[in-house]
């Protein structure tokens, strides 16, 4: 069930409905997608390889193309982050500064757990929003925000894109990760 943590206040919103009815407050599109439909095998499976990626794809295709003709989104694909990922935590600190997008930034959680930070657009207020398997999330183009993983240590989700060209970051400063 995904959660909101407030990180100034530490305060938190909880459950599908409230954490859905804030986000809409906030501009980032959020849905649950039946999880119960993919096969046990492709939840625990954490190697990259194209047939594992096409499965889980072809699983949630319907998802896909109606959130992409919906949205504009013209292309997706597969990240796993785990243990097993060749150079993760090179990876993870490229993710974990803060950044924003030219493009929304879509993630279905398939398996594993992530966090994104994300700025406010109304109050520059920071909030870690955790997520879970089910989850999707839309973080609007210029959105400043930053992502990571829990403490479980791993994820895999389904990117969605507006472009063929895939995950691009433009960095920012960060007041708060410079006092962190």
């Amino acid at each position: 069930m995904p959660s909101i943590r407030f990180v100034e206040t530490n305060e938190r919103i909880e459950g599908l409905e409230q954490v859905s009815e804030y986000l809409k407050t906030q501009g980032i599109v959020y849905e649950h997608w039946d999880i119960s439909k993919l096969p046990q095998q492709l939840k625990e499976d954490y190697q990259v390889t194209p047939e594992l990626q096409e499965a889980i794809l072809k699983t949630f295709r319907p998802e896909i193309d109606a959130l992409s003709e919906k949205r504009g989104y013209k292309s997706s694909d597969i990240v796993v982050l785990s243990d097993q990922t060749p150079n993760l935590e090179d990876l993870l600190t490229k993710f974990k500064d803060e950044h924003h997008h030219t493009e929304d930034e879509v993630r279905f959680i398939v398996d594993g757990e992530a966090i994104f930070t994300l700025k406010g657009p109304n109050d520059d207020t920071y909030y870690d929003v955790f997520l879970y398997p089910g989850d999707l999330i839309s973080v609007p183009t210029n959105t400043r925000h930053w992502f990571t993983l829990t403490e479980l240590g791993k994820v895999k989700a389904i990117r969605i894109f507006e472009s063929k060209d895939g995950w691009v970051a433009v960095y920012d400063e960060s007041e708060l990760q410079k006092q962190a």
